[in-house]
């Protein structure tokens, strides 16, 4: 098996690739049969990203802190675990933001796209879902739209639900609802074109993000799912994301 390492900065992931480098040899991406991503669930996103271009499926071990996305690290009986993982298969979300001056930005997100509020003032936004408006005005600290397998992330801490992940539906949530007070969000179809319009952007800016991926002044934002793209994410067996998803509900 032709294994490709990629590592997080940080000294620990840095010290593992290197042993396993050494043990187990090293690939480029291109000419690899599986790429080990060595760090947290943000060096994974950004290996996904990185490597989004390819067919390659990618298996991560935790370097960093929580890790949902990763599976434990071990040095010993690797080739046999990769092997035997599992795979998970997740399209990502595709977000178009416009900004004051009329320029647009384009960017993919895993986990959630999400736009917050860039000033002292909560942001007003109003929601259309496949053309048709849904919410006139939602006052709040931002909105966010994920993925079922970002919605243990910002979402779940935003009080979100947590989405099974083969579910074909996104979950729209809001952070600090003031108007509507308390609104929880909606679930929608996968299928959805969610367009956000920031109201009164010169007094309540706004800015977008797309797994870190940040536009400052948004004034309109479109978000849907990209089935052409689809990340191949390995797990050990019994230790995949619909796993993983259903014990995060009961901890």
């Amino acid at each position: 098996m032709k294994i490709s390492f990629a590592a997080s900065p940080v000294e620990m992931a840095q010290d593992s690739v290197a042993t396993l480098k050494a043990r187990f040899g090293d690939h480029a991406p291109e000419n690899a049969d599986v790429i080990v991503a060595l760090g947290g669930d943000g060096f994974m996103l950004q290996t996904l990203h990185d490597t989004q271009h390819l067919t390659t499926p990618v298996y991560g071990m935790n370097r960093g802190t929580v890790g949902f996305l990763m599976n434990e690290y071990a040095e010993d009986a690797l080739l046999d675990r990769l092997e035997q993982a599992e795979e998970e298969v997740v399209n990502p979300l595709r977000m178009r933001a416009v900004v004051k001056d009329g320029t647009e930005h384009s960017a993919l997100a895993i986990n959630e796209v999400s736009l917050l509020r860039a000033g002292p003032q909560a942001a007003k936004l109003k929601i259309s879902v496949d053309g048709r408006l849904r919410m006139p005005e939602l006052v709040c600290d931002g909105a966010l739209l994920c993925t079922p397998a970002g919605s243990t992330a910002y979402n779940y801490s935003a009080h979100g639900p947590i989405l099974p992940i083969g579910a074909d539906v996104l979950a729209l949530t809001a952070m600090a609802a003031f108007r509507p007070r308390r609104w929880r969000g909606a679930l929608l179809p996968k299928t959805a074109q969610v367009k956000i319009e920031v109201l009164e952007p010169e007094k309540r800016p706004v800015m977008a993000d797309a797994d870190s991926r940040s536009v400052r002044n948004v004034v309109l934002v479109e978000i849907q799912s990209e089935p052409t793209i689809a990340h191949r994410i390995l797990f050990d067996p019994g230790h995949g994301l619909e796993e993983r998803l259903i014990r995060e509900q009961f901890v």
